[in-house]
């Protein structure tokens, strides 16, 4: 058992893990401060919330952290804060109260990947491993002084959610693991390299408009970034919206390259790109179902151009 009390910011399936491996330790949770659920998105993860109240412990959801809550926790007098995927900067002020520290999960293996979609954007950008990291906070996002990091692979068929449930348990085994030294007083402490550091900001659903210039791999990684349970990535033809779910990069043909977007064919669904092809395997109009390539290029010709 770990003889802390901690005031707790959470949200998501870190945040669920997380809060659940704290009340297995026999962590104190004082408070639990999590988010309102947002209607525009799917809820694939449990609830931070539920898990709370069932275990008696007080719910708070403010839309912003101000005076009130900084009295709330002041006067619980916890002994650590720990913010799991929590939607919020916590305010500087807070940070200083709890005589153990304030500690974040962050989603991935810092400096590396600082900021927001973390695992979405390492899966965009076609990387093989990250991981989750705890570590102080400061007031500067992700750039505290490292107490321990978690490490796990993102192989070549990953989704982001795949990966996302990879970071969750990593998030859960580096907190677990550091507990009782973070009660102890006794959390290591690495600086950052500041010049290894990246920073990726929040993505929005504009941002899954597939640019048919860039290489099949490239469009791959952004489907597979995107896709279920999060926006999807997306083009268009003649004003209408098509959302690619489920794809495959392949090589490019021979003979002139045709020009990117061009449908090559209609079974399988198969379209040039800037380097290679794609071959749509499930996909969507916007406003009907999600149905394999084949049925969703029912109307469509050879030679009609994506995107354009």
């Amino acid at each position: 058992m770990t003889d802390l009390t901690a005031v707790v910011f959470a949200y998501s399936e870190v945040g669920y893990l997380c809060l659940g491996e704290l009340l297995k330790a026999g962590v104190s949770v004082l408070a639990l401060f999590t988010c309102e659920d947002d209607p525009r998105e799917e809820q694939w993860f449990p609830s931070v919330a539920k898990l709370a109240e069932k275990k008696g412990i007080p719910v708070y959801r403010p839309s912003r952290l101000g005076d009130e809550e900084y009295a709330l926790i002041r006067s619980l007098a916890p002994e650590a804060i720990f913010s799991f995927y929590y939607r919020s900067m916590i305010p500087e002020r807070f940070l200083p109260l709890p005589p153990r520290g304030a500690f974040n999960i962050h989603g991935s293996l810092l400096p590396k990947y600082r900021g927001r979609a973390c695992v979405n954007w390492a899966v965009l950008k076609g990387e093989t491993e990250t991981g989750a990291t705890l570590h102080f906070m400061t007031k500067r996002a992700d750039s505290g002084d490292i107490v321990d990091r978690q490490a796990v692979p993102i192989l070549f068929t990953d989704t982001a959610l795949e990966v996302s449930r990879k970071v969750a348990e990593a998030a859960r085994l580096v907190l677990e693991r550091n507990l009782q030294s973070i009660a102890e007083g006794k959390a290591s402490r690495t600086p950052q390299r500041e010049e290894e550091a990246t920073l990726f900001g929040r993505r929005t659903p504009e941002d899954g408009r597939i640019d048919w210039h860039q290489s099949a791999l490239e469009i791959y990684n952004l489907v597979r970034a995107v896709t279920h349970p999060f926006p999807g990535a997306f083009t268009t033809l003649k004003g209408r919206k098509l959302f690619l779910w489920k794809v495959l990069p392949g090589e490019g043909g021979e003979g002139a390259d045709p020009l990117p977007g061009t449908v090559l064919s209609l079974s399988p669904f198969r379209v040039a790109c800037g380097e290679g092809r794609l071959t749509i395997l499930s996909a969507q109009w916007e406003g009907e179902d999600e149905r394999p390539g084949e049925e969703v290029s029912e109307g469509l010709r050879t030679g009609d151009v994506l995107g354009g």
